[in-house]
């Protein structure tokens, strides 16, 4: 998006010496936005900065908080009585207003009335996509539709029902499906007619499943339009858009590429944020996933990298004794997602143009499954902002999950045999996975039930969403999944790592004969190896309690943090809003619960 903006200025001072006599394009004022074609597109380019995510956000929000991994500390929002609205944040309302203003400029613009429409698509679309995420986080939220001045008494208004916002999100995205004029961008980083669709489908996912699920809390009663609208327009990308999944690397490595590519993979990748080392747009994804300091050590938990499939499409937890499998045989004959999202044995980096074995390092990971998936394999990536690799922010095989859920929530038994091929089936086969693939799951997997979605008793629900957590895992969708359906009491589950087999044994994760880890108690071995990682699991260390132990005490899964306590209550499905707006403006009136 940046790329855009910069490329439009140019374009706008390249006529300079022509046109010395005008108004500066500084000014901003009215003749300079409104007057042309030119001056529309870059006051609209602001709002991609302004509103989208940026180029460091997504693979750090789930990282940050969801159900997924352990971290080198509970976050605020999960320790009792820690967050309240005297923390909050994120009650920002300056991008809309920049919305307003241009959506009300338009309305006296005097260029052509096709370009008009089309900008005023995308105003709305971005003003949709504003209000969506303040939705998701407060619920009740002022709807503003003009741009208000620092006296207007709507500033200090009452919040707006929520279904009158969601409804007016929903106008505002119809609109921009219908009149917004860029149907391909082989760039993938500006809003095309298919990005509102697909938008359109998470907006109305989302609420529908939100409406569904805590109806009793919320009593807001229209699950059933959303999820309608939901499947039309994720059908609508799926049959017109000529999105496909990416399969160009094959099955070992398409999936991460996804990830890592500089440019952005045009195929499947919708809309993303575009790196560019000749503007400095570059992100810090390997120093954020390598780095013992400066991240917060994210790493994946045995609870759900135990969801992944084997290979023959079977759930991995149906081997007998799956429970007490070592790192090295545990990540074998699985979903080769796996193998493109954590560190697994056969995985290599760069150091100094050579090719090294890679396994799991302890100074970072904590459960012995560190994340890949948005790192570059060279290692001179891990020491600041340096990644040259783009972000997604939408891809098609969201759109296919998308569709597949909001179909079987619609009308549950309605998803069909060729529904699950085109859908989860062709996102399995993509992963390797040889069976399951054109027929409808006929049985809940009692893993799946036990720790994750006990209420769920439709098998086809139920594999969509395990295929939605692990296509999906670090893109930034988990805490709101969760929050969607009811579940975000998963959020203060345990947090464990691999299977040790025994204490005072040297480990080698990848299988290349040199050991990598070494797990003891109480006293390091004398003789140490410099290659070699030692932890000392003994219950407590240094008189304190050891926040990292043995389940078993001498053998077991490793565990994190046992000793923080992390709680959920309803009311957490909502932020509070921050106190100092409260006193800003009493007509607001707190969210429940944070009183």
């Amino acid at each position: 998006m940046k790329q855009i903006k910069i490329l439009c200025m140019a374009l706008l001072l390249g006529g300079c010496t022509k046109q010395l006599n005008q108004v500066p394009q500084s000014t901003a004022s009215q003749q300079a936005i409104f007057g042309s074609v030119q001056g529309l597109q870059l006051y609209a380019n602001s709002f991609y900065d302004q509103t989208l995510p940026s180029m460091d956000n997504i693979y750090k929000t789930d990282a940050n908080m969801s159900d997924f991994g352990a971290t080198n500390s509970c976050p605020t929002y999960l320790q009792q009585g820690a967050y309240s609205s005297r923390n909050a944040t994120g009650w920002s309302w300056g991008p809309l207003r920049n919305i307003n203003y241009f959506i009300q400029g338009l309305a006296t613009s005097p260029v052509d009335s096709a370009d008009k429409a089309n900008f005023m698509g995308l105003a709305r679309f971005f003003r949709a996509y504003f209000y969506f995420g303040m939705v998701q986080r407060y619920g009740d939220v002022p709807w503003i539709n003009k741009p208000l001045d620092p006296s207007d008494s709507a500033l200090y208004g009452a919040r707006s029902p929520r279904n009158l916002v969601m409804d007016s999100v929903v106008a505002d995205l119809q609109f921009a499906c219908g009149h917004l004029s860029l149907q391909t961008d082989p760039t993938s980083s500006q809003i095309t007619k298919w990005v509102a669709y697909g938008f359109l489908s998470r907006v109305c996912l989302f609420e529908g499943t939100f409406e569904k699920y805590l109806d009793t809390m919320y009593h807001l009663g229209n699950a059933q339009a959303y999820l309608q609208l939901a499947v039309t327009s994720a059908k609508a990308v799926m049959d017109s858009s000529g999105f496909a999944l990416y399969n160009g690397a094959g099955t070992a490595t398409s999936y991460r590429q996804l990830f890592i590519s500089n440019t952005p993979i045009a195929k499947e990748v919708m809309l993303a944020e575009v790196a560019s080392q000749s503007l400095a747009v570059l992100n810090d994804a390997n120093w954020f996933y390598t780095s013992s300091t400066y991240g917060n050590r994210f790493s994946f938990i045995r609870t759900f990298i135990n969801t992944y499939l084997n290979i023959d499409g079977t759930p991995f937890t149906n081997i007998s004794g799956h429970d007490t499998l070592p790192f090295l045989k545990e990540t074998q004959n699985r979903d080769l997602r796996l193998s493109q999202t954590i560190r697994t044995p056969g995985y290599t980096r760069t150091l100094n143009g050579a090719t090294v074995p890679a396994p799991p390092v302890f100074s970072y990971t904590y459960t012995g499954y560190q994340p890949i998936k948005w790192c570059l394999d060279d290692e001179y990536y891990d020491n600041g902002a340096n990644n040259t690799n783009s972000i997604c922010l939408m891809r098609y095989a969201e759109i296919l999950l998308n569709y597949a859920e909001a179909k079987e929530e619609l009308n549950p038994g309605s998803l069909t045999a060729t529904d699950w091929t085109n859908t989860v089936g062709a996102l399995r086969a993509r992963a390797g996975i040889t069976g399951g693939l054109t027929t409808l799951p006929t049985t809940v997997d009692p893993y799946m039930q036990a720790h994750y979605y006990s209420d769920i008793t439709d098998p086809v629900l139920m594999e969509i969403r395990r295929e939605r957590g692990i296509e999906l895992a670090l893109e930034g969708f988990r805490f709101y999944d969760l929050v969607r359906w009811g579940h975000a009491g998963l959020l203060t589950g345990g947090w464990n790592g691999f299977y040790v087999p025994a204490l005072n044994q040297p480990m080698d994760l990848n299988g290349d004969g040199i050991p990598d880890v070494y797990f003891y108690q109480g006293t390091p071995p004398s003789n140490q190896v410099s290659t070699i990682t030692y932890i000392n699991v003994a219950p407590t260390a240094n008189g304190v309690v050891n926040p990292q132990i043995l389940a078993n005490g001498t053998s077991g899964e490793l565990h994190w943090l046992d000793n923080v306590p992390r709680s959920w209550s309803s009311y957490q499905t909502l932020y509070p809003i921050p106190y100092s707006e409260l006193l800003l403006n009493p007509n607001l009136v707190q969210n429940p619960g944070w009183q």
